[in-house]
């Protein structure tokens, strides 16, 4: 680690500590991602997951959105998938455009095809190897982030065979074999530790952990079902990087759509920042969490669609929001960019996230 250049600017890493800054840090989800000509340019001649896999590549394209909009950007994350965990337990993934699993979990017996043991250094050793190429590709411009899915976003995909409108087959799981699926997603979430704590091994400044299905869950089912391999994750990585003297980064949860759980994370599950999507005000999340933790968000990805003045009016409120109460911000979208908004619309997203939040002297 002491091969890595001086970090040049540590506002994400304030910010996410809880500390009020000069201006809030500004990053997006899925910022390297086909909305950017250059990746587009990279896809022609690469599969996707054939780029997860090959550290030149995805130091690359972690690198892009860096390179485009230098001094406006304050974060890179590395360029990968949540879906790698499935793979290294043992599932084929396919992207085709968006992910398939040919062979899923259909019944709690299917779980014996999974690996017993999982070899992250082994199975996911290419993830660290780009984590450290961007590291020094980034010349401490700004802090790395390295992240995964969250247990129950994974055990959905596992069990779904791929995205869902109504994820019948993983609440039919979690309702008719309530022991074994707390089991499978406890198996799910011993990995992402271990996934972690290699990320932050091989040079993650801060990690996230993406709760992307959290919406389909009521309160009391997240509470039983996904916050307990959550709580497992923010524990077992804090202890792990402590027992090897590695930095104890700051964590980020974003649990989308699982407002209505904010306040009970925010005392409970034990991370650094809580993800905001756009359907709840930043003014009363603030309200619900107190200074407890840090908030990431919120912007509703489409809102770039609409032109320059649309950005500026949501940036300002948004902004105007946050800036109510006490702790650190982080400004970010609500959900990942999508691929057919224009990049010049994206650099005024960070103008004015640069212009707006800027505290007043």
């Amino acid at each position: 680690m002491s091969d890595f250049p001086p970090l040049k600017n540590d506002l994400l890493l304030r910010a996410a500590r809880g500390e009020q800054t000069e201006r809030a840090p500004v990053w997006i989800m899925r910022q390297a991602g086909r909305y950017l000509p250059e990746f587009r340019k990279v896809r022609e001649d690469h599969g996707f997951f054939e780029i997860c896999q090959t550290p030149e590549l995805a130091t690359e394209i972690t690198a892009q959105p860096i390179r485009r909009y230098t001094g406006l950007i304050d974060a890179s994350i590395i360029f990968s998938d949540i879906l790698v965990v499935p793979q290294a337990m043992g599932m084929e993934v396919l992207m085709n455009p968006g992910p398939q699993f040919p062979d899923p979990l259909n019944t709690p017996e299917d779980v014996k095809k999974l690996r017993e043991v999982v070899d992250v250094d082994k199975e996911l050793g290419y993830v660290f190897e780009a984590i450290t190429m961007t590291r020094k590709e980034l010349k401490g411009e700004v802090p790395l982030i390295g992240f995964c899915g969250a247990p129950w976003t994974l055990f959905s995909y596992m069990i779904e065979g791929g995205g869902s409108k109504f994820f019948q087959k993983c609440k039919t799981w979690i309702f008719k074999y309530p022991e074994e699926s707390k089991a499978l997603l406890m198996r799910i979430a011993d990995v992402c530790v271990d996934f972690l704590v290699g990320q932050v091994k091989a040079g993650a400044q801060l990690l996230q952990v993406f709760d992307s299905w959290a919406s389909e869950l009521s309160p009391h089912d997240f509470k039983e079902f996904s916050f307990p391999s959550l709580l497992h994750i923010s524990k077992n990585v804090r202890k792990r990087l402590e027992a090897e003297s590695l930095p104890v980064v700051p964590m980020t949860l974003f649990p989308k759509g699982a407002n209505q759980s904010l306040s009970f994370l925010a005392q409970n599950a034990e991370y650094d920042v809580l993800g905001l999507d756009w359907c709840i005000d930043p003014a009363e999340a603030r309200r619900i969490v107190g200074d407890k933790v840090a908030l990431q968000g919120n912007m509703d990805p489409n809102v770039l669609y609409a032109g320059k003045p649309a950005i500026e009016n949501a940036v300002k409120r948004m902004c105007e929001g946050f800036h109510t109460g006490k702790g650190g911000w982080i400004a970010n979208l609500g959900h990942g960019i999508t691929p057919g908004v224009d990049p010049e619309d994206v650099r005024w997203f960070f103008d004015c996230v640069h212009k707006y939040s800027a505290k007043k002297a």
